[in-house]
């Protein structure tokens, strides 16, 4: 990481935030701290940026604005709480899908040529343990990370010509203000950040940041119903 410029989405708390402190540990030359409001951003040594993932205006001008880039985190995500059947409305799962997929796509299309730029570097997109396993009372949410790991395989394969790593992160409960209300082990973010930076370093395309994600991926060529 030493040297590197990095651009972190959601990057005022949480997980993003854990994201861009370790990177300046590990020597980081910029670290672009992007959040809808950047005067959240208030540790030294960040760089802030004002970014809604959802807002394309927002996303062009980061790009340009932040051209130097060379490692790309998409960490920003919302969770609606929102089941499929019983939930009141669709606006839950649309908004999800708005930021989790669609945002998080509009953020690597923006940032591919400047990657391709600056000599290929790295994408790492922030999914779930329910990108494969779900939970039906956060049901939308298991959808739009299932959508999102999908998009994440294929720009894998779009970016490798240009020796852009792709990497996809999943987890299960970290403990950040999402997850503050389940009563479970949870890792650290800090913990999260740097296996992910571990594995940028080492050049691998997967993370899985606990033990609940690892026996959910082992499980997955069981019979579907069998974890219920």
């Amino acid at each position: 990481m030493r040297n590197t410029t990095a651009l972190v989405t959601g990057a005022n708390r949480g997980l993003g935030r854990a994201f861009a402190l370790a990177l300046l540990e590990r020597g980081a030359k910029t670290v672009y701290a992007a959040a809808r409001d950047p005067r959240t951003v208030t540790d030294p040594g960040l760089t802030p940026v004002a970014l809604d993932i959802t807002d394309p205006a927002q996303v062009a001008a980061a790009a340009e604005l932040c051209s130097d880039t060379s490692l790309l985190l998409n960490n920003a995500g919302i969770l609606s709480g929102s089941s499929l059947i019983g939930a009141d409305s669709l606006e839950g799962a649309r908004a999800e899908l708005e930021t989790n997929l669609f945002g998080t796509l509009a953020m690597c299309r923006a940032f591919a040529p400047v990657l391709a730029r600056n000599g290929g570097g790295a994408v790492v997109n922030m999914l779930s343990v329910l990108s494969w396993h779900t939970l039906p009372q956060i049901g939308s949410y298991g959808v739009s990370k299932a959508a999102a790991l999908s998009m994440t395989n294929a720009i894998r394969e779009e970016l490798r010509p240009q020796g852009t790593l792709t990497v996809a992160v999943h987890a299960a409960f970290i403990d950040t203000d999402m997850a503050a209300g389940v009563d479970q082990p949870k890792t650290s973010p800090v913990d999260v950040a740097h296996q992910v930076l571990d594995a940028v370093e080492a050049g691998r395309e997967e993370v899985l940041a606990d033990e609940i994600t690892r026996q959910v991926k082992a499980a997955l060529s069981g019979v579907p119903h069998a974890a219920h």
